[in-house]
């Protein structure tokens, strides 16, 4: 989400006649998209500002000014702590508010303002207000819902991005057709709780998520769709129908169950027990024998025993998982895990994670190395690291590099795997 945000922003500043420069001090105006989810990426946030601030000085010194901002979660999260430990900072937008990016912009320009914050919820959607969208890559990602209301105990994300909204589907459909004209072969769709969609057709009438990809799937042109982050309760029976039937839709499924463990999933308020999160996954399978399965996984959740993480292990050990992503237990403040009883000790959680992404990455590792002689679509997404080298990804998600010219870039190309290891693929295009 945040790299949608950050390229909706990028448009509407190209819009003011600015333009990109990947050396910082060059740039008018530096902005920072931030996450919330976790200390540590709220932490960056801050040495980051730190180093923008003496390229400010520096540049103040040979008489250029500079434009310091920072939207996204952290600011809508620690507004104050931001005007506090960074006062050099010329604005501030929560992730609801960038949409006035250009305005806020000009008058500090023209020196209107020399200091805006704004972390309103509105009642008004961004997305009403920003301009239109057009294809950078072979890959898109595209917001339909924004939000979430599901309050998961260690989650920020209800006190930071709001409540549940879904935009109109023919706003979804246009803003796919454009993209796809102007040259993407495939869409993510995105959203907080994105299987929680209820967007409503021209009709007034509320379409579920399922509608929506059936709908999308009809673009010509549009190769491949993909769909992120997905809430267990929330996927229905219309939904897996989906991963039978649409052939567009890739056999990769990122549904995140936190904990294999009854106890903690209830700590945690998620809407479901371990048994119906089995059972999704079942019907998943039922649908598409050849989907796979990633996750997001939290070790150390107060009061966690070893018989809770030996039932997330077990989980681990039923689906065998082909990627995830596993942390551990973050305190955030405002959240009521933040202050429950039973605080795990650093140490335990870090031997627990070690533990948990070994035998993850013992499934992922063997997917990929099982993937060895199989001829696979990838589409070639940027320069590898090596000249003459392209990286793409699979339909499972996987990184694939090949020795492939630049002409193959935002292209979708038969690939024969030669090698593997835990994180990538090898190929040569046939």
């Amino acid at each position: 989400m945040n790299v949608y945000d950050s390229n909706r922003m990028a448009v509407m500043l190209e819009n003011m006649g600015l333009v990109k420069t990947q050396n910082q001090r060059d740039a008018d105006v530096v902005i920072f998209n931030t996450c919330h989810i976790r200390e540590k990426a709220a932490e960056k946030v801050f040495s980051d500002l730190g180093r923008a601030y003496l390229i400010k000085q520096e540049r103040l010194e040979n008489g250029k000014d500079t434009i310091i901002g920072v939207t996204g979660c952290v600011v809508q999260a620690e507004d104050k702590e931001i005007l506090k430990r960074a006062p050099y900072v010329d604005f501030a937008l929560g992730p609801l508010r960038y949409f006035r990016l250009k305005e806020v912009v000009e008058a500090i320009f023209n020196e209107r303002e020399k200091q805006l914050l704004d972390t309103q919820f509105s009642a008004v959607s961004k997305f009403d207000f920003l301009p239109e969208n057009k294809s950078e890559s072979g890959c898109s990602y595209l917001a339909i819902q924004e939000g979430c209301n599901n309050f998961c105990t260690y989650c920020v994300v209800p006190y930071t991005r709001g409540v549940e909204v879904s935009r109109p589907v023919e706003d979804v459909l246009n803003e796919a057709k454009r993209l796809v004209q102007t040259g993407s072969l495939e869409l993510n769709l995105l959203g907080q709780n994105v299987n929680s969609y209820h967007g409503e057709d021209a009709s007034g009438k509320e379409r579920n998520l399922a509608y929506l990809l059936n709908k999308i799937a009809e673009i010509d042109g549009l190769q491949r769709i993909r769909y992120t982050t997905s809430y267990p309760a929330d996927v229905d029976d219309d939904l897996i129908q989906c991963h039978k039937n649409i052939v567009k839709l890739m056999p990769y499924l990122h549904l995140p169950i936190q904990s294999g463990s009854d106890a903690i999933l209830k700590k945690m308020n998620r809407r479901h027990t371990r048994d119906d999160y089995l059972r999704v996954v079942e019907k998943l399978k039922e649908a598409n024998p050849n989907i796979g399965m990633s996750s997001d996984f939290i070790v150390g959740f107060p009061g966690e025993t070893d018989e809770d993480f030996q039932q997330t292990l077990d989980v681990v050990n039923r689906v065998k998982y082909i990627q995830a992503f596993s942390f551990k237990y973050s305190r955030r403040p405002g959240t009521p895990a933040a202050v429950m009883d039973g605080q795990i000790d650093e140490k335990v959680k870090k031997d627990r994670l070690q533990i948990l992404q070994d035998l993850l990455f013992s499934y992922q590792t063997k997917f990929n190395l099982d993937s060895i002689g199989k001829v696979m679509p990838v589409l070639f997404e940027n320069k590898g690291r090596h000249k003459g080298q392209l990286v793409g990804r699979t339909p499972y998600m996987q990184n694939l590099h090949a020795e492939v010219d630049n002409s193959f870039l935002n292209k979708i190309v038969e690939v024969r795997v030669t090698d593997a290891s835990t994180n990538s693929l090898s190929g040569e295009v046939i």
